[in-house]
């Protein structure tokens, strides 16, 4: 499948694979963050759009175009501007993004890297026909705080989702009773983890040697420590956008 960025003359981007690891994540204790799989996956599920160059905002609290207010030292014009106002700043990003046919584009703000007293606001866009550009947009949820994006700064996350797939979805609500071997396997890995949180108080236990239940990190079953799918993955490779030279690399 293909995901190209078409970039419009005259411009730059800086576009990356997400990687997995966050700055807070590496400084909780003993990296524990990074024992959870579903979080690593979720990180680096995509490509980050990275900020051109340092700016900070502010924005007044009032709801007016002219109530956010943007400093910076490297570059002219700001990366970001105040467009719909509302306490709303605007990132332009100087591509034309084409999916394959029936697939959109998923618009985001960077997965699980939490920013104070600003929040992203999330788009679906059919960049399979249309020849629009788009904006990534971040929310002020406080007034008088001062924002800063950094040089480098992922300020956008993308991903192609097929178009129509979740309305094909038939969501069912059933209960656990119902499937006797999901409802077994629960229950021993219930039981399974009350025991191992219960021996790590003791520091002569196996499950202190071991710090941490792998079975779900691993992708196997509690009882048989059997896999169990064949296409259990640990981490996500994405490939950059190349130069149409070959060459990988930022615009």
């Amino acid at each position: 499948m293909k995901l190209i960025a078409y970039l419009i003359d005259g411009h730059q981007v800086d576009i990356r694979p997400a990687p997995a690891d966050r700055d807070w994540m590496d400084s909780s204790d003993q990296r524990f963050a990074y024992r959870c799989l579903p979080l690593n996956i979720a990180n680096a599920h995509g490509w980050e759009i990275l900020c051109p160059c340092a700016f900070t905002a502010i924005w007044s609290g009032n709801p007016g175009i002219d109530q956010v207010y943007i400093q910076t030292a490297d570059c002219a014009p700001p990366p970001a501007i105040s467009h719909f106002g509302q306490g709303i700043l605007t990132f332009h990003l100087p591509c034309l993004f084409r999916t394959e046919r029936g697939f959109d584009l998923m618009v985001q703000g960077p997965i699980n890297r939490p920013k104070d007293s600003i929040a992203p606001l999330s788009g679906v866009i059919e960049t399979d026909w249309a020849p629009y550009s788009f904006t990534m947009n971040w929310k002020f949820t406080r007034s008088g705080a001062r924002v800063g994006f950094e040089k480098g700064e992922p300020f956008c996350h993308i991903f192609p989702v097929r178009r129509g797939e979740l309305e094909a979805i038939e969501p069912e609500l059933r209960l656990l009773s119902e499937n006797a071997e999901l409802k077994r396997q629960f229950e021993n890995w219930t039981q399974s983890r009350a025991q191992f949180t219960a021996d790590l108080k003791r520091a002569d236990s196996a499950a202190s040697a071991e710090r941490w239940q792998k079975h779900y990190y691993r992708g196997v079953d509690v009882e048989s420590e059997k896999a169990s799918i064949d296409d259990h993955r640990t981490r996500l490779r994405l490939r950059p956008f190349r130069h149409p030279d070959g060459a990988p690399g930022a615009g």
